[in-house]
């Protein structure tokens, strides 16, 4: 038994009630006993580690339900203990936490990865549920790093690794900046012991080396201050180990280089202190233009709060200085857990809990059916880069760096991004690929008709983002390849002479189960997407009898070509309503439709005439399609805009254009991509540009692309 360790734990609850310092002590007992037999890999008792965790808990002043939490953190998960135990013995809240650390029961999973993934999924939604989940959980993660010495090498790496990928980003998004250093020096030692080794003694030496000047400059900020009447106090502030590594790795600097800067930190009374205290340092020191940030108008998402600014000190060195005030620092240092540690800062830390609550929130929204999807969504939400971008009215929005138009649309409202159409930054016009810059004014144009599209998933930033997109296509896909499916099953039945409504239900049943589906709509869906030949399907459906019926064969089916992505209109030859058209069905792209002449299919047509499905155009208003046209013109002054004119007089878009001159520049290529809603609309537009002169030559393009 710990004794000493238990007695100094006990004495530091001193800030708990006699009451719940009791029942800490039976939760300890109740712990201690359930890992009895149990030992650590380093062949100490087991409970020391729930007591380390719990004393971490300690550390950050957490009630009393918490404490008892960490004491009881492994034993649903290591020993025989029930939930309904722990609720009965210490209250349902308590029992509530434990579960939530604990991993999921024996479940069987494909691989590691996809086990992690999903107890990841399961932490993250007892810690949305309750903070102290995570707060707890990363306790505990900071004791197991700290010793994994008796480990393989290979584990402790694993460990380690996964640490820095999810963990130490989660402490950082929560503000627990002190935390997220120590787990992320303590993973570097463990992956790369020797190179923090050889780190750790250069910085020692570097601080020796560099006493001097930075005394000087302590010295000078110090008088600087107080001259100016201002009360503060200023100390060095050190990179940590991992942070100087990375920017040796990332910018490819010496370690002399990045230990060219030196930090410091200025902490004063209050907020006007600050802007006055900054005032006095560049008076001091010529500050760096550009290298001046603001996070005290602007925090941060995880509710850190400072002045930040880069000075040219002695000998030209660059100093960087952080101002703020107490109860900023508290928030910097602790994040979340400064609302449980600093009770004179209530408001902040309130406020800093609907944050993370909102973050928490909006992982919750994440979710779908595949882990290691989520996991990958939230992998991408942790990071420190942020921007700040505003609404129409004012509200500030912290979105990650590289987050787009469709970023910031999601983040407003998943309505808004499911419909957004176009957008203003700063009161112009910009296409939704348009990156975020800092203090853009995002002004979202949506409509009813606007969709999700499969190329947003190329270029947003956001978990949020993706995960919505990416749901509302499955589901789109899914209910489109069952309509489409439905009708191709259908035209086959009647090609065959049977009509649909003739065939059992137990015939339909019986195909249901033999093809391990839950419903008919699966199947269709199946053949809708490829995935099922519909005469396969047919001919099984018909194998137990014969259904003759002297309905006519070889019916084509009729298509929109507005279907969406259960059928898709060929890239190589375009084709638009009032073409001859002929449909293929491609596993896993549903139907895809090409002109009878397109030159990319003929070879397939004669040597798989099965996989070719007769269809034909179902007249729809007001639906566009792209077709690209070649017009050889003059080489004159002005002839582009006469030729777009006539396109637009026509009644058509032009999506994109290209030139090639000739090499005499006699005549110029003009190649189009322009939106019209038929054969006869193309052929419309195709007159109006006849009448223009110095048109030679158009030509509707047939090229290879598919």
């Amino acid at each position: 038994m710990e004794e000493p360790a238990y007695r100094v734990f006990l004495d530091s609850l001193d800030y708990l009630s006699p009451e719940e310092v009791a029942q800490i002590e039976k939760a300890y007992a109740f712990s201690a006993k359930a890992h009895a037999h149990q030992k650590r890999m380093s062949g100490e008792a087991y409970i020391t580690h729930p007591l380390a965790v719990a004393g971490a808990v300690v550390e950050w002043r957490m009630d009393a339900d918490a404490v008892m939490a960490a004491l009881l953190h492994d034993v649903l998960e290591d020993t025989g203990t029930s939930k309904r135990e722990l609720a009965d013995l210490f209250g349902k809240e308590v029992a509530e936490l434990v579960d939530g650390l604990s991993k999921l029961d024996k479940m069987e999973f494909a691989s590691y990865q996809e086990a992690q993934a999903e107890n990841f999924r399961k932490m993250l939604m007892a810690m949305a549920r309750d903070l102290r989940v995570v707060l707890i959980k990363l306790a505990d993660r900071q004791h197991n790093l700290a010793t994994m010495s008796a480990m393989r090498q290979d584990k402790r790496a694993r460990i380690a690794r996964e640490t820095l990928e999810i963990y130490a980003p989660i402490a950082l998004r929560l503000g627990l900046n002190k935390l997220y250093r120590e787990l992320q020096d303590t993973c570097f030692r463990l992956i790369h012991p020797h190179r923090a080794e050889v780190l750790t003694k250069a910085m020692k030496a570097a601080r020796g080396n560099r006493k001097e000047l930075l005394s000087r400059i302590l010295d000078g900020i110090r008088d600087k201050l107080t001259s100016a009447g201002l009360k503060s106090e200023v100390f060095g502030r050190e990179k940590s180990l991992y942070s100087t590594f990375c920017k040796m790795k990332e910018k490819h600097l010496s370690f002399s280089q990045v230990l060219d800067i030196y930090g410091f930190r200025v902490v004063v009374e209050n907020v006007p202190t600050c802007y006055l205290a900054l005032g006095a340092l560049h008076a001091l020191y010529k500050p760096v233009p550009g290298k001046f940030k603001d996070y005290i108008a602007i925090p941060k998402a995880n509710g850190y709060q400072s002045l930040h600014t880069t000075l040219i000190g002695p000998y030209g060195t660059p100093v960087e200085v952080q101002i703020r005030t107490h109860e900023m620092h508290h928030v910097a240092q602790e994040g979340v857990a400064a609302h449980w540690l600093y009770k004179d800062i209530e408001d902040s830390g309130a406020d800093l809990q609907i944050k993370t609550h909102k973050w928490l929130q909006s992982l919750l929204e994440m979710q779908s059916g595949d882990s290691s999807e989520f996991f990958e969504n939230v992998k991408i939400d942790l990071f420190p880069d942020e921007v700040y971008v505003f609404t129409p009215k004012g509200k500030i929005m912290a979105l990650p760096r590289g987050a787009t138009v469709v970023d910031f649309a999601y983040a407003v409202h998943t309505d808004v991004g499911h419909h957004c159409s176009a957008a203003r930054v700063n009161h112009e016009l910009a296409p939704l690929r348009t990156e975020m810059r800092n203090g853009d004014l995002v002004e979202i144009i949506t409509s009813a008709q606007a969709s999700p599209n499969p190329v947003w998933l190329t270029y947003v930033k956001t978990g949020r983002a993706r995960s919505k997109i990416r749901h509302f296509l499955r589901t789109m896909q899914n209910e489109e390849s069952s309509r489409l499916g439905e009708r191709l099953l259908r035209q086959e039945l009647l090609s065959l002479g049977v009509v649909p409504i003739s065939i059992p239900a137990d015939a339909w049943d019986q195909m249901v189960k033999s093809s391990g589906q839950k419903n008919i709509e699966e199947i269709y869906t199946d053949i809708g997407l490829g995935k099922r030949l519909p005469s396969v399907v047919a001919r099984r459906l018909l194998a137990r009898e014969d259904m003759g019926t002297d309905l006519p064969g070889n019916m084509a089916l009729a298509i929109h070509g507005t279907e969406g992505m259960a059928i898709q209109l060929a890239r190589c030859c375009q084709p638009i309503p009032g073409d001859p058209i002929i449909g293929s069905i491609r596993k896993g792209s549903g139907l895809v439709i090409h002109t009878h002449d397109c030159p990319s299919i003929r070879k397939s047509r004669s040597t798989e005439p099965q996989k070719w499905i007769d269809v034909e155009w179902e007249p729809e208003e007001g639906k566009l399609f792209d077709i690209r046209i070649k017009v050889e013109v003059k080489n004159t002054r002005g002839v582009l805009a006469q030729v777009a004119a006539a396109i637009a007089e026509a009644g058509s878009n032009i999506e994109h254009v290209s030139m090639d001159a000739d090499s005499e520049h006699l005549f110029t290529l003009l190649r189009f991509t322009i939106q019209v809603a038929h054969r006869n609309h193309l052929a419309a537009v195709m007159r109006g540009m006849r009448h223009i002169p110095e048109v030679t030559r158009i030509v509707r393009e047939r090229g290879s692309e598919v």
